[in-house]
């Protein structure tokens, strides 16, 4: 994920709260032209979204929420009655808790990336990098890897997007590595970590929704996942050998020796402090505010940055309160035209709120696609006319989930809405749940972070936006564009390919009689 936030506690509270089922008749919408017609504003986004990033090449998750907006407007027209029903589910879509769930890890991931970067954790990683000669070929293959520890760890993709964007990806810049292969390989680590780690939220949906037990889930899937990695490592390294990077500046040596100090690497400690919490199994929210907490005080007590740095209140020098204050050190008097909250915490929560709005509002189509119908149609067709033997069964079930992956954005909305198809589909097959559970995983783990519109790539592309304002020498043109990624993003590619040819060949296939699930775990 993960949209995830780590181990939400009862992992079952999130499914059976999660998308409704459409039999619910009494909050079903009915559509002039059938149920398929639920699934309009979803694909005029989809449509909207490939025009915007792919066409026109303009990055910008504003114009992704107008995108979603104009969508659900228009979908409106085609529904009967008196379009109350519709609009209601609009308000019961965005109050989902697994929205809720991919909001909080942007905030908290925000705030601590953010908070790290303020005590120069770049600087130490540039530091790092320069002393154990990891050069710009070798820079992208090894944030793949340590995006993907840190996502393992912690059990939240889209946080480890957030933190290594913001850490990790204008120290490789600076390094001289390919901007867009190492994005990519950032998203790549977050996706092999997001189908392993046992607190993911999509690894506990895709268990709990299919009967299985967790533990079992984590090792059957290990197999994919080494297929996968086992590719991707080496073609980061032969992509970092012959993709170039930016000309940072002509004095890119001077800016290495200003930007390049070991101290910084203390924050490794704060690292250290979240995924260690997490791994004990405490939430991740708690893991996060641990870090963020260490990393403050690490911050003041080495002199890395101060308070202000951090959090800071600009208040009006005419005020008389504000003078009284001004000896604190998290206020500061300013013109009146300057007022504000500034540091590092505020900064690393409200850059995300566009991204904000417009999960709330994809997941509003995705409730809409349940309550039209949309989804039990195609399940309807996929089980009836498309499903008809094993091999074209897996296949379905394959291209079924990334199907709705395309559409709902956010992965694990998008794995709660399939989960009862790819339910339905592997028990007429016998199908073993720990199979049914990792192509389930396989995929929405996957997709969310290849997608030009994906909500883990445009966390991170919505983390890349501040590093102009953060660094005098990050320029707009070494921002990378969501639609050019997607080619490099190998692990997710690798992934959803094994399960394609698992589909079609029968690898590591299990029926429900090779082997019995344990009791499915309550985290």
């Amino acid at each position: 994920m993960s949209t995830d936030g780590g181990s939400p506690g009862d992992p079952t509270d999130e499914y059976d709260e999660g998308l409704a089922d459409s039999s619910d008749d009494e909050r079903s919408i009915e559509f002039y032209g059938g149920r398929w017609l639920s699934a309009l504003p979803l694909a005029i986004f989809v449509v909207w979204a490939v025009f915007q990033s792919g066409v026109l090449q303009i990055g910008d998750t504003q114009g992704l929420v107008a995108g979603m907006l104009v969508a659900l407007i228009i979908g409106m027209f085609f529904a009967k009655g008196d379009w109350k029903q519709y609009a209601n589910t609009i308000f019961e879509g965005m109050t989902q808790p697994v929205a809720a769930t991919a909001i909080v890890a942007w905030l908290w991931a925000g705030m601590f990336a953010d908070t790290l970067q303020a005590g120069g954790f770049v600087d130490g990683l540039i530091w790092a990098a320069t002393a154990l000669d990891i050069g710009a070929t070798l820079f992208p293959a090894a944030a793949y890897i340590l995006a993907g520890l840190l996502a393992t760890g912690i059990g939240t993709g889209y946080g480890t997007v957030v933190a290594f964007t913001t850490l990790f990806f204008p120290a490789g810049v600076l390094l001289g590595a390919n901007p867009v292969l190492t994005f990519a390989a950032i998203l790549s680590g977050a996706v092999f970590g997001d189908n392993l780690a046992p607190v993911s939220d999509t690894t506990i949906v895709s268990a709990v929704t299919q009967d299985s037990d967790i533990g079992g889930v984590v090792s059957s899937r290990f197999k994919y996942a080494a297929v996968a990695a086992i590719i991707a490592l080496p073609a980061y390294i032969v992509a970092g050998s012959l993709m170039d990077g930016v000309d940072v500046a002509q004095q890119a040596g001077g800016l290495l020796t200003e930007n390049s100090n070991p101290l910084g690497l203390v924050h490794l400690l704060s690292v250290a402090v979240v995924i260690g919490t997490a791994i004990r199994g405490r939430h991740i929210v708690e893991a996060i505010s641990w870090g963020l907490i260490t990393s403050a005080v690490l911050n003041v007590v080495t002199g890395l940055a101060s308070v202000s740095d951090m959090l800071v209140f600009q208040a009006p020098q005419n005020s008389g309160i504000a003078q009284s204050l001004s000896g604190l050190p998290f206020i500061e008097l300013v013109q009146s035209s300057e007022t504000g909250v500034a540091g590092s915490i505020y900064s690393g929560a409200v850059g995300f709120f566009p991204l904000i709005v417009l999960t709330l509002l994809i997941v509003a189509g995705a409730q809409i696609l349940v309550r039209g119908g949309g989804f039990e149609a195609m399940q309807d067709f996929l089980l009836g006319s498309v499903a008809t033997s094993l091999r074209r069964a897996e296949m379905t079930m394959v291209l079924g989930t990334a199907a709705i992956n395309a559409m709902i954005t956010i992965n694990t909305a998008a794995e709660i809405a399939i989960a009862p198809y790819i339910a339905r589909i592997g028990e007429r097959f016998n199908i073993n749940g720990y199979r049914r559970a990792n192509i389930l995983d396989a995929n929405t783990s996957a997709l969310g972070y290849i997608f030009p519109w994906g909500g883990g790539l445009l966390a991170g592309y919505t983390a890349m936006l501040g590093l102009p304002e953060q660094y005098s020498w990050f320029t707009q043109s070494m921002l990378v564009n969501p639609a050019e990624v997607w080619p490099f993003v190998f692990h997710g590619w690798l992934l959803f390919f094994v399960f394609i040819v698992a589909a079609l060949t029968g690898f590591g296939l299990e029926y429900t009689s090779d082997r019995e699930t344990g009791e499915v775990a309550r985290v």
